[in-house]
């Protein structure tokens, strides 16, 4: 579903004569026909108003847990109800919360390589101390 209000340039509070305007302005005639019928009347515009804001919160609450990402909400009608400056997402916060593991991660197996190989040399000299010893 499109948002109407964001494809005319008018805000979901604007009165009935700045829909009207909007309407009779507006270049495209598919726009201007959905608009016309959804916005045209007071009892089809309030239904109209309750799905814009049941829509814009699932828009919110899927850009919240970054559902966003994915090919299919890319389309002009799919992403009409995604905020387009949405708090940082579930998955940027997983991103991040990776790229700092495998920091640590990378930081670390230097120093583990190079401890296995001194624990490996000092068993090989303690086996050859050992073993000459004997």
């Amino acid at each position: 579903m499109r948002d109407l209000y964001l494809r005319l340039g008018v805000s979901p509070t604007a009165s009935a004569e700045e829909i009207e305007r909007a309407i009779r302005d507006c270049a495209n005639q598919s726009l201007k026909a959905d608009a016309q019928a959804a916005l045209g009347s007071p009892e089809r515009r309030a239904e109209y108003d309750e799905m814009h804001q049941l829509l814009g919160d699932i828009g919110r609450l899927r850009a919240g847990l970054g559902l966003t990402h994915a090919p299919h909400w890319h389309g002009d009608a799919a992403n009409d109800f995604s905020p387009p400056g949405a708090p940082t997402t579930r998955q940027a916060q997983l991103t991040r919360k990776l790229d700092v593991a495998l920091e640590q991660y990378q930081r670390r197996r230097p120093r583990r390589l190079w401890l296995a190989v001194a624990v490996s040399v000092g068993l090989m000299v303690a086996h050859l101390l050992g073993r000459l010893l004997a």
